[in-house]
């Protein structure tokens, strides 16, 4: 009999994770009978096919604890669920340590998807003792950039397998010619950073660059997404009066229309993993300017050949790159088209066959 896969992730945060968590769970439940997925966040349901077991609190309070409250009633939702049969496989997508601990407990089987490179989050030697001993019980871990792969052996000293996220170009171009409600000055240049405004995510070293040029260039900045630095942002913002060139906006579902509307994709994270929105802006033939954080952006943009590299923090260097492309658009649409060609390691389909093959050696 074939075991049921459980989908383990206890915060859904509309992130990238998430993104490759909606396009993975629901590719597999066209191969796979029974799939559930465990997880506090209620609200994302319809994201999922009906098919899909979603198992959650009912209440919409729940939506409104912190992650690490959601790690502790996902754990135990996860728990109820292997207790009523224990002829399951769990895939966890987030709170990994948890989820292992639990299903070793139990007798179960669990693959691991690594979001984000341990340089961010591997910051003491208990924490390198905990991960390590719980990672190596998993029986798969899956990573999603090869630099990934790299730091996970050094770290560890253990073998994850790389499975780029899966690009889905046709939807992201079909969405991006939906007209948004926002509206872009073309005489300006326009740049935008999408991503949760968390400490991760730095955006405080983007607003230090354009600080830094307001009086030598025309400029929108537009910040789209959500998080506990929000009001930080905004405080900056207005001490440095900025208010008229940088605008922040909530997340939103479809922001391919954004990014196609701006000249400059801008990614100021001190870690991620594979950021997928670096490989939207590719589809959509945008420049991109990146910090060169563990892991990902390097191995995106063929290590500078395909976009702009500054090193992590140095808003200095990336307010100077912003003023070089403004006066360098035609010799910097080479890079564009570069990153645009070799997306190709990004293949919806084969990246998906590969999670697929994954799940079927061990269901």
């Amino acid at each position: 009999m074939q075991k049921k896969l459980i989908i383990f992730i206890p915060s859904i945060e509309g992130g990238g994770v998430e993104k490759n968590l909606f396009i993975i769970t629901n590719y597999l439940e066209n191969k796979i009978n029974k799939i559930s997925v465990v997880t506090v966040s209620n609200e994302f349901k319809k994201k999922f096919n009906n098919k899909i077991n979603i198992v959650s609190p009912v209440a919409d309070f729940w939506n409104r604890i912190g992650r690490g409250k959601k790690f502790f009633v996902g754990s135990f939702l996860l728990f109820l669920e292997i207790i009523k049969d224990r002829n399951v496989l769990v895939f966890s997508f987030q709170g990994n340590i948890f989820c292992t601990l639990l299903c070793k407990l139990l007798g179960v089987k669990v693959v691991i998807r690594a979001n984000s490179a341990p340089d961010g989050w591997l910051d003491s030697k208990f924490k390198h003792v905990l991960f390590q001993y719980f990672f190596a019980k998993a029986d798969k871990i899956i990573v999603n950039s090869l630099d990934f792969k790299k730091r996970f052996k050094k770290k560890f000293n253990i073998d994850a397998e790389c499975i780029y996220n899966p690009l889905n170009k046709t939807e992201i171009i079909k969405k991006s010619k939906i007209k948004g409600k926002i509206k872009f000055d073309k005489k300006k240049l326009n740049l935008i950073n999408i991503g949760r405004y968390t400490a991760q995510k730095d955006q405080l070293t983007l607003l230090k660059a354009v600080n830094r040029i307001k009086d030598k260039i025309k400029f929108n900045l537009l910040l789209v997404g959500r998080g506990v630095e929000k009001e930080n942002l905004k405080k900056y913002i207005y001490e440095n009066n900025l208010s008229k060139q940088v605008q922040l906006i909530n997340y939103q579902d479809n922001p391919y229309n954004l990014i196609k509307s701006s000249d400059i994709f801008i990614l100021s994270s001190l870690y991620e993993g594979l950021p997928n929105v670096l490989l939207e802006t590719q589809t959509l033939k945008k420049l991109i300017i990146s910090s060169d954080c563990p892991s990902g952006p390097k191995e995106i943009l063929l290590n500078g050949k395909a976009g702009l590299l500054f090193k992590i923090g140095d808003y200095r260097r990336l307010s100077n790159l912003i003023l070089y492309y403004s006066k360098n658009k035609k010799l910097l649409s080479k890079k564009i088209l570069v990153g645009h060609r070799n997306l190709k390691r990004f293949d919806y389909d084969q990246n998906l066959k590969k999670y697929l093959s994954v799940i079927n050696s061990l269901i």
